[in-house]
Formats: C-alpha cells, structure tokens, sequence
C-alpha cells in the first residue's frame, strides 16, 4: 500500500497552503507605504517613504516656525516621535520621548507637535498584500535651541 497527498481533505490541503504562504510573508516590511496628497502612489516604494517623511517633516516645520519657545539652557538633542497610520488612515501619537529640558521648560511642546500632525490631511493607510494595514513610525526630531547674548 502507498499513500499520497491527492486524497487529503481539502481543508488539509488550504491549512497547509495557507502555513506556508504566512510563513513567506515578510511582515516587517510593508508593500506601499502610507501616502499624502502630493505623494505619487506610482513611484516605487522608497520615494512613497521619501514623500511620506517629507511630508511629516515639513508639516512639524511650519507649525514649529509660527512659535518661538525660550529656554533657559542650550539644547542640542534629538527626541523621537512614535506615531501610528492606522488601517483606516488616521494618525495616532503613540509617545514623543522628551528630553528634560525641553520637557521642564516648553511644557506645550509634545501639545504642538500633536496639534502639528493632526492638522495633516488623513494619508491613504499602508498597503500589505493590498489590504490597508497599520503601521508605526519613528522619527527622529533634532531639538537645538541658540543661545540669547
């Protein structure tokens, strides 16, 4: 006697497939980034990621260049803003790590940047298998602040 896979069940077979089709996912890797407006959803997928941090950064930029903060001490560091795109394309500020100074001294700060990304129009969510999934970022916010002679 001899066995063979033609007579598994079907439903075997799909559990199966479906393993290892999970197992070839990369999913650390995402298969369009999510996109603004201005962003071309053609360009291959490191320009939709150039556009998209373009974007945010230029976003924190205007909003940051309408304040003038005073703080009593130079600064010169780099915070980190963690943030999600959700699946239906809303941005979420999962956590802004502070530097103590500028925590203890622009207090309204993490309130800004929050308000800056909010002003953002909703991007189009990110795209795995062509299904909108979710997706966290990090980036990196140089603070430095001039001395006042």
């Amino acid at each position: 006697m001899t066995s063979c896979d033609w007579f598994a069940p079907a439903d075997v077979k799909t559990r199966k497939w479906v393993e290892l089709e999970m197992q070839s996912i990369n999913w650390e890797e995402l298969d369009q980034y999510p996109l603004f407006e201005n962003c071309d959803e053609m360009a291959g997928k490191q320009q939709q990621r150039l556009c998209f941090e373009k974007t945010l950064l230029d976003q924190f930029r205007r909003t940051l260049s309408g304040f003038e903060f005073v703080l009593d001490t130079t600064v010169r560091d780099t915070l980190y803003l963690d943030f999600l795109v959700t699946h239906e394309g809303e941005l979420q500020v999962l956590d802004i790590e502070h530097h103590e100074k500028v925590a203890d001294q622009i207090p309204e700060f993490e309130g800004v940047i929050v308000q800056s990304l909010k002003a953002l129009p909703s991007p189009q969510p990110a795209l795995k298998r062509g299904i909108p999934v979710s997706a966290k970022f990090r980036i990196p916010m140089i603070i430095e602040t001039e001395e006042n002679e």
